[in-house]
Formats: C-alpha cells, structure tokens, sequence
C-alpha cells in the first residue's frame, strides 16, 4: 500500500471541488518528467501536494494555486524558496501577476471546470493578444478520459468528440495524448478513466482570417446544432440565406453536410467566403 494511499485516506476530500488525489507514483513520475530544471511551474489544484512535493524538487521555481483551505494546510509541509503558495482560484488568477516569465503549467482538475480553465488559460480563438496564453509554453493536464478524446479530437473523430472544446484548444496548440489512466490510480477512486494530456503552446494561430470574432460565430454555429445540417445551422445563427448558399455553392460543400466534418482550415475557409458574402 502505498504512502500516498495513506495520505490521501487521512485528507478530507470534498465532492464538490470534484477532488480525486493522483497516488500513482508511475503516474506522478511521468508527469514530473516533463518539468525541467529550467522550468518556472504553474500547478494548477495541487491538493494534497503529491505532484508538488516532487516537481519541487526539479523545476527552478514552482507555483501552487489552490483554492481549498484544507489543502492549503496539507501543503505547509513543502519548505523551500522555489515554492510559492496561492490560495486563490486559478479562474480570477492572472499569470503576469505571478511573475514576468513563461510557465509551464501541470494540472490534475475536474470534468466540470476543464473548459473555463482552458479558456483562461488559453483565450477565445478571437483573443489573439490573451496575456495568459502568451505567458505559457506548455501545459500537462490530467483530465477524464473522454474531455482528453475531446481535446484531441479531429475531423476525422466521432462526431461527439469533435466540437468547440477540441477547436478552442487547438487553434492556438498542438495536442497530445501521453497516456490513459486508470481511476485506480485515484483515491477516492472516480468513477471513469482518466487521462494525461500535453498541450504545446504555438506562437501562431492555426490559421489566418481577416476576422476572428466572425470566425468565433461561424464556429460556434456550426457546432450549435448537431442534427442539423451546415445550411441550416448557418440560417439559425443568423446569416443571410442568399450568403449562406452562395458561399457552399462557391466553395462546393454539400449543404447537407454537418459542422463537425468540417477542419479548423476548412471552418476558416467557410468564414472568409461567408463574410465577404454577407455583407
């Protein structure tokens, strides 16, 4: 039995904070070797501070943000210069506030606040200058099974994976499955699998549009609604029906084709085409 199984028994963990502590040490391991030594870290819901204790000891400085008092006693144990501790929640937490570098970000966080936490991190693909996004060059983050299908999802992917979480995230990143986790490496145990994530921050955008807030609209319909066909989810968000047809015709896409067929590249292209025609 291991040591963190014990430590996690004596935590009083909360249900509504969606608290389920990682005891896995081949896990924690493999989370640590992503950090470097020349790394500044931010973690992101340390918990009881099992991932901390341990990339404390090979980041060049880490930061905790932790909006559990509980933990934030748990976590007194950890003593050394390099570790700064916040009692905060990481949504109303700004990165320039922290310090002037570039982090990388580790975090173990629940289902239900993954996509806030990711559009703080990472911005509206219409927020081009996001600060907390130009502070970040890579985040490891362990998420449910199914969000990490959904993040890395494509195109090509069931078309319940494939929607507004998988292009908020890649339109600014690459995306990579590390590795499945089992909810035995949880205490108390979830009830589904987990996984662990890499998130590799670009310098640029996946594409390039004139319009960015009218790419963001013409996204968000497509997904909006998905029994409907392309044709119908453009009319529904609004757009003028002579545009909406002439702008398929012009870029030969079958009206009854659905949003999520489509790729980032090609949801640009749509945008573009669309723009010009429904002014």
């Amino acid at each position: 039995m291991s040591d963190y199984f014990l430590r996690a028994k004596l935590f009083k963990t909360k249900k509504r904070l969606g608290q389920n502590f990682l005891i896995d040490e081949a896990v924690i391991d493999r989370i640590v070797e992503e950090v470097n030594q020349d790394d500044t870290v931010l973690e992101i819901g340390p918990g009881a501070g099992f991932v901390t204790e341990n990339i404390v000891n090979k980041a060049k400085k880490v930061y905790a943000v932790e909006i559990d008092e509980d933990a934030i006693e748990a976590l007194q144990h950890i003593r050394t210069q390099k570790f700064t501790l916040i009692h905060n929640d990481i949504l109303k937490t700004q990165l320039k506030d922290l310090e002037d570098t570039t982090f990388k970000v580790i975090a173990n966080i629940p289902y239900y606040i993954t996509s806030p936490i990711l559009a703080h991190l990472l911005g509206e693909i219409d927020d081009l200058d996001n600060d907390n996004r130009k502070r970040i060059n890579e985040i490891v983050l362990m998420v449910q099974w199914e969000v990490a299908q959904r993040l890395i999802a494509n195109e090509n992917s069931p078309s319940k994976q494939y929607g507004l979480l998988s292009i908020l995230t890649q339109f600014n990143a690459d995306v990579e499955l590390i590795q499945k986790v089992g909810r035995r490496s949880f205490y108390p145990a979830p009830k589904v699998d987990s996984a662990l994530v890499k998130i590799t921050i670009n310098k640029e955008p996946k594409v390039k549009v004139e319009d960015y807030t009218f790419l963001k609209r013409v996204t968000k319909a497509c997904f909006a609604t998905r029994r409907k066909n392309l044709k119908n989810s453009l009319l529904n968000a609004g757009f003028k029906k002579d545009a909406v047809t002439k702008t398929l015709n012009d870029l030969n896409i079958p009206e009854n084709t659905r949003g999520e067929t489509l790729s980032i590249e090609k949801l640009a292209e749509l945008s573009e085409e669309l723009k010009k025609n429904n002014a």
